[in-house]
């Protein structure tokens, strides 16, 4: 086991002694002090902090580039921006789950298509009411399938004010605490050589067109687009890392042929394959 998938495991233990101690302080009367109880949650934040530094630091240490890898674009149609490492990096905030360079794309195939954010209400809505869901998903290259998880049901949006507060306050912290598979929902890793990875996260569930050990070709439907793990609303979830395991892998920089790295709020333009297989 490498060091960084202990310290994540170390992490998500800590996180739930935290738990335990304020069951047990609520429901017994253990005679440890208050701050007692913070300190395994203190540690954990500490611990995640500096894995978080260290997994950002793969692309810049002796013998590695951040050049970016060329690849084509994992969607088709007219989508937009969002978290996107154009901005800057880390583009989500953390390191952590080798998403230093992740992109999060939205279906915008005309204006207004999308349902928009509500301050109450609706408090959430179907994923079925979103361009995005059930979108197809292209393989960015040539490469072997070495993930393809499926199983977890596709959510409601969280596209209101309390919804988001729950997503972020309670749900987040079940979903860090069950592990990566629970954040990233349904997702599918692609080997596509010489130490590249292809993650695609929030995966439809029962859309997978590949199966573990399944060779690829660029532009063919791998999956569809969903809204499972810690997702507020349908959309693609990209990155390339050094590594098949999100739990340990660093991210690498990307470009997408044609259409480069677009920014937050950018809507463009992915044409179709020119000869997309089957």
């Amino acid at each position: 086991m490498s060091a960084r998938k202990l310290a994540m495991i170390m992490f998500r233990v800590l996180q739930l002694a935290f738990l335990v101690l304020v069951v047990t302080g609520v429901l017994f009367d253990p005679g440890y002090p208050w701050w007692g109880v913070f300190l395994p949650l203190v540690l954990a934040y500490a611990l995640i902090a500096v894995v978080n530094r260290w997994n950002g630091g793969a692309p810049d240490a002796p013998g590695r580039s951040r050049v970016p890898v060329e690849v084509a674009p994992p969607v088709t149609g007219r989508w937009s921006a969002l978290n996107s490492p154009a901005d800057g990096t880390p583009s989500h905030g953390v390191h952590a789950y080798g998403q230093t360079f992740a992109i999060d794309l939205v279906a915008e195939p005309e204006p207004g298509a999308r349902p928009g954010f509500r301050a109450l209400w609706p408090l959430a809505r179907s994923p079925r009411a979103f361009p995005a869901f059930g979108a197809p998903l292209l393989a960015v290259a040539d490469g072997t399938v070495v993930r393809a998880d499926d199983g977890q049901r596709d959510h409601l949006a969280r596209t209101s004010l309390p919804a988001l507060l729950y997503l972020m306050l309670v749900e987040g912290s079940v979903r860090e605490l069950a592990g990566v598979r629970r954040i990233v929902g349904n997702h599918l890793v692609l080997d596509l050589g010489d130490g590249t990875h292809a993650l695609y996260a929030h995966v439809r569930r029962g859309s997978f067109t590949v199966r573990e050990g399944d060779r690829v070709r660029a532009g063919q439907v791998v999956a569809r687009c969903g809204n499972t793990g810690n997702s507020t609303e349908p959309h693609v979830h990209f990155q390339l890392m050094d590594g098949p395991d999100p739990d340990t892998a660093r991210g690498l920089p990307f470009t997408w042929t044609g259409i480069g790295v677009p920014r937050n709020g950018e809507v463009f333009e992915s044409p179709a394959p020119t000869a997309a297989p089957a």
